[in-house]
């Protein structure tokens, strides 16, 4: 597990951590995202019908960005506490658009005590390449409406998943 960091400027005291594991297999990518927090604090939307869904960044999201290794190219992947999921392409540093055709990742919240969110993307929508490149994070909204930003390493400045610095976590294919 590997935990993410809150970046600075967005204080969260009712959240004690965000843990993060991935395993790279040769069926796809397998994330479990593990919030340890109040939960009376959060505003977690109640499980629904797995669908297709922008914006899911304006409130409580996991997400997964990855690259081939020696490109600028990534993926952004979206997960909502919901089901609901998103899927970008891009060809540099934030030009791209939503992926078409992605199939849809496979998304199960557990029943724990803490928010415990578990991810696979099959290995079809992962860029190719024998190494991929990953950037972690999260974006938690409290019922306050305030939201606090997490990741594996923030760049300097506002909160900027899309930053090469967030791609801290480097994973080979068996």
């Amino acid at each position: 597990m590997i935990d993410l960091i809150r970046h600075g400027d967005f204080p969260a005291p009712w959240l004690r951590g965000i843990r993060v594991n991935a395993e790279l297999a040769t069926e796809g990518l397998s994330l479990r995202y593990r919030l340890a927090a109040g939960q009376a604090h959060l505003v977690i939307p109640d499980t629904a019908t797995p669908e297709r869904v922008e914006g899911l960044w304006r409130h409580t999201c996991f997400e997964a960005f990855v690259m081939g290794a020696g490109t600028s190219a990534y993926r952004e992947f979206n997960f909502s506490p919901s089901g609901a999921w998103q899927a970008y392409g891009f060809h540099a540093y934030r030009q791209g658009e939503a992926l078409a055709e992605a199939t849809a990742p496979r998304i199960e919240r557990g029943t724990e005590t803490e928010l415990d969110l578990r991810v696979f993307l099959p290995a079809q929508v992962l860029p190719p390449g024998p190494r991929l490149r990953l950037g972690l994070s999260a974006v938690i909204e409290a019922v306050d409406g305030s939201l606090s930003y997490w990741a594996l390493r923030h760049p300097p400045g506002r909160p900027d998943f899309h930053h090469s610095d967030c791609f801290a976590l480097e994973l080979a294919r068996p």
